[in-house]
């Protein structure tokens, strides 16, 4: 009996510990994603293959800020970091991908695209709107820091002797029948700017070869073994994906939401450099 019961209690004994090392990791892993992860900024650098890119552009360089998300958790001097980290990197056009606030709370809304205001590419600056923007005040304030807003709308560039249409849908433009409509007649080089990355099979099914996205935050935590679970909805958590002939960069983006932590999903600025896909 008195075996039995040493055993027993060896068991119990061995399960708290397991299970108060198993939370300690866990608080440790949040404290450092909140005091640390979550503002570990950096640039992130892509080389993209791209369908029907003409020659002349291989090598276009287009930097990326998305998920911005001014709050109480991510400052206006966080973002204008954001922007120094890229405007350092001289690419030849910049996106925004949206979700420039949380949850359109208007008391960020008036100061959210301030930074973007010192912003500026050969190619222009332009931006679309992610779930968390509303429709009016937040192109308001876009457009007031000089960046081009596309909100359903498409544009058309001439880049080194090139046509190339730049399409910009809102987060809630889902149907392929209203992202062709947007897309009606675009060049054969055309870059879709959608705030979710699963705009990635509209894209591939209307033959636009490249699709820059934000939203997934990359996950914004990604726990060993099991992995970024926000994210596994979405064709890639965060970097290169493909569909078809369509290829698709996603980025993790600056800011965080819900959580004011990041854990192995870094915040970025991404710059992505263009290069022709190899003949299949």
């Amino acid at each position: 009996m008195v075996g039995r019961s040493s055993r027993g209690v060896s068991r119990r004994t061995v399960l708290r510990v397991a299970t108060g090392v198993t939370a300690g990791l866990v608080v440790g892993e949040f404290a450092y994603g909140s005091l640390y992860g979550r503002l570990h900024l950096g640039v992130t650098r892509a080389e993209v293959p791209c369908g029907a890119l003409p020659q002349a552009l291989d090598g276009l360089r287009i930097g990326l800020i998305t998920d911005t998300h001014h709050s109480t958790f991510t400052s206006l001097s966080f973002i204008d970091e954001a922007v120094t980290l890229l405007q350092a990197e001289a690419p030849d056009m910049v996106v925004l991908g949206g979700d420039y606030v949380t949850l359109r709370n208007r008391r960020y809304i008036p100061d959210a695209a301030a930074p973007f205001a010192r912003l500026s590419a050969p190619q222009g600056v332009f931006g679309i709107l992610g779930n968390h923007d509303d429709g009016v005040e937040m192109p308001h304030v876009l457009r007031r820091a000089g960046v081009a807003v596309l909100d359903d709308a498409r544009t058309r560039l001439t880049v080194r002797g090139e046509v190339v249409d730049l399409i910009g849908i809102d987060y809630w433009t889902r149907r392929i029948d209203d992202i062709r409509r947007v897309a009606r007649g675009h060049a054969p080089f055309s870059i879709l700017l959608a705030h979710d990355p699963r705009r990635l099979h509209e894209a591939a099914a209307l033959r636009l070869p490249l699709v820059l996205s934000g939203h997934t935050h990359g996950g914004q935590v990604s726990m060993p073994v099991i992995g970024a679970v926000a994210a596994r909805k979405f064709p890639v958590a965060a970097g290169i994906g493909r569909k078809g002939e369509t290829s698709l960069f996603v980025s993790r983006g600056v800011g965080t939401v819900l959580l004011p932590c990041r854990i192995d999903c870094p915040p970025e600025v991404a710059v992505v450099t263009l290069r022709r896909a190899p003949a299949a």
